[in-house]
Parts: structure tokens; C-alpha cells; sequence
């Protein structure tokens, strides 16, 4: 009887065992996600001679991100941008930015980004760092990241995420030299990241 009662009480406990694995979620791998160009900028701002801060941005790149919003440290990132896309709103200078005194656009093309690491920082904050190429040359480059929302998009209920970061680089280290350090030979970084769930 006692042995029955064992056998009974063994195969419900392996039941509701291989119940709960069954509909228990494995850990869910990044999700890839699909750049929304409307709403996602990249732009830098360098001093002009100490009197202004000028701005700029790149109207053709690609982002590749594969977000994991459990562990967000197994998350992915890299950027292609191609200079030649380059926007001051002012034609003349965006001509000398392409040139060989800055971006060089025809002998480099394009300036990426790979990230090498993420460290979290706070509940939505966090670092990710990563290699710059830029004028053939690779440095490695911090983000200062932060996480705005996840949520499905009111509009068009596709699943969404936004980040906005922001970085520091020195262009001489990269050769860019010109005019520097008269022009800034800092340059902020600025980005503002909308996607959308790859597939939806």
C-alpha cells in the first residue's frame, strides 16, 4: 500500500514536473530589430573656434541592433555610417567636410561602429563600448546609453524599442587633424534610436 502511494505520489511530482518545462519559456535570445529612419538621428558637435558649438548629421547609415531586454549584456550593436551623407545645412561646408581634409569620403566610404561590450549602470542606463573605424583607423569608443521604452508602437502596434546615447571622440587620434584644435578636436556624439521587432 505504502509502495502504491509512493508510485502515485512519484508520478504526479514527474507529471507536474514535466508540465511546468513544457510551458515554462526558455531564455529568449536577442531580438533583432529594424531601424526606424524616420525617428533615428545621428549627429555631432564640434566647437567653432570657441565662439559656437556647430552641428551636423548623416542621413545614410545602417544599425544593426539585437536587444535582450532580460540580459541586456548579450545585446549586439554596430553602425555603418557613410560620410558622404553629411548635413551642416550649409552645402559649402558639408562639400569641405567630404573632402580629404576631413572625411576623405571617396577613399573611405564608410565609418563603423561594432560593439565590443555593454556594462549596465542603472535600471535604464548603461555603457556600451565598441570599435570606431574611421578614416581606417580603429579606436575604441564608450556610449553612454539610455533606455527610453519597449512597448508595442501606438500607431502601428508593432513591437518597439528607443534608446538615446551619446559619446565623446578625439578626430585627431583618427588623423582627422584640420584645423585642429581651433576647431574642435572633441566631438560629441548624438544618437536617437527608434526600431521595430524584425518580422512584425
Amino acid at each position: 500500500m505504502r509502495t502504491i502511494g509512493y508510485n502515485i505520489l512519484t508520478g504526479a511530482f514527474t507529471f507536474g514536473f514535466l508540465a511546468t518545462v513544457a510551458v515554462t519559456p526558455a531564455h529568449a535570445d536577442p531580438v533583432a530589430y529594424e531601424t526606424d529612419p524616420s525617428h533615428t538621428d545621428i549627429l555631432f558637435l564640434v566647437s567653432h573656434f570657441g565662439y559656437s558649438n556647430s552641428f551636423g548629421s548623416f542621413g545614410d547609415f545602417d544599425i544593426d541592433l539585437a536587444f535582450d531586454q532580460e540580459t541586456p549584456e548579450n545585446s549586439t550593436l554596430s553602425v555603418v555610417v557613410r560620410p558622404v551623407s553629411v548635413d551642416t545645412t550649409v552645402p559649402k561646408l558639408d562639400e569641405h567636410l567630404r573632402s580629404p581634409d576631413f572625411f576623405g569620403v571617396e577613399a573611405h566610404p564608410e565609418a563603423t561602429f561594432v560593439s565590443t561590450g555593454i556594462e549596465i549602470t542603472g535600471e535604464k542606463t548603461g555603457i556600451v563600448t565598441g570599435d570606431l573605424t574611421l578614416l581606417g583607423v580603429t579606436k575604441p569608443v564608450t556610449l553612454d546609453v539610455t533606455f527610453n521604452k519597449a512597448a508595442p508602437h501606438p500607431i502601428n502596434k508593432r513591437p518597439a524599442v528607443g534608446f538615446s546615447a551619446t559619446g565623446t571622440i578625439t578626430r585627431t587620434d583618427f588623423g582627422m587633424d584640420t584645423y585642429a584644435p581651433a576647431v574642435g578636436d572633441e566631438v560629441k556624439l548624438i544618437i536617437e534610436y527608434e526600431g521595430f521587432e524584425a518580422g512584425t
